[in-house]
């Protein structure tokens, strides 16, 4: 007498329940889904929307030097070239509070591939723990380059942080993905225009 090695009814009802043990990760991704862009806020909406490309006239009366303009609504940094045949848009991050955040008109006085940094005396005010000093490299808040402007203690940079790109993370500078202010760093001088927004 053969023995029987398989019960039909066992077996799908093996089935079954794997099927649906299976299933509940991919029901719970995407109802997390839905809740997720359910809480994405009406702000940060209005940021995606406002991202777009913007002409220069409006801000600047000529491009001599070329010219930046840094919009803190929107989180985007516009780039113009003097002979307007360049035009670049990135995503920005921008300083945490208004009180850190400031606006007008300067300019890039220094370039610095590599730069150090130092916390600001208001800086270590708040965050006594911070280090006084940061050389090059993976730990340095300044990323990779950095665009000095003519307000002191205020910068355009990169950041080693991806996480920060387009929120409000700064203490009062603009911050930039590395790759974007080496391309930034490459076209812009000393002298060229700045305006934030």
């Amino acid at each position: 007498m053969k023995k029987k090695l398989h019960n039909p009814i066992n077996r799908r009802a093996f089935l079954s329940a794997t099927a649906a043990t299976l299933a509940v990760p991919a029901i719970a991704q995407t109802q997390n889904s839905i809740e997720f862009e359910n809480e994405i806020s009406s702000e940060i909406r209005r940021n995606i929307s406002s991202f777009r490309s913007l002409d220069w006239r409006p801000y600047f009366s000529n491009l001599r030097n070329g010219a930046v303009l840094v919009d803190i609504t929107s989180r985007a940094l516009h780039y113009w070239s003097e002979d307007q045949r360049v035009y670049k848009l990135y995503p920005s991050s921008i300083p945490i509070s208004e009180e850190l955040t400031r606006r007008g008109r300067t300019s890039v006085t220094r370039k610095v591939d590599g730069p150090s940094w130092r916390p600001t005396p208001s800086m270590k005010r708040r965050n006594p723990e911070w280090p006084d000093f940061v050389g090059p490299g993976p730990d340095n808040p300044l990323g990779t380059h950095a665009l000095y402007l003519s307000w002191t203690y205020y910068r355009i940079h990169g950041t080693h942080d991806t996480r920060k790109i387009g929120r409000k993370s700064s203490n009062g500078c603009i911050g930039l993905y590395n790759e974007h202010i080496q391309e930034l760093f490459a076209m812009t001088k000393v002298g060229t225009q700045v305006l934030l927004i």
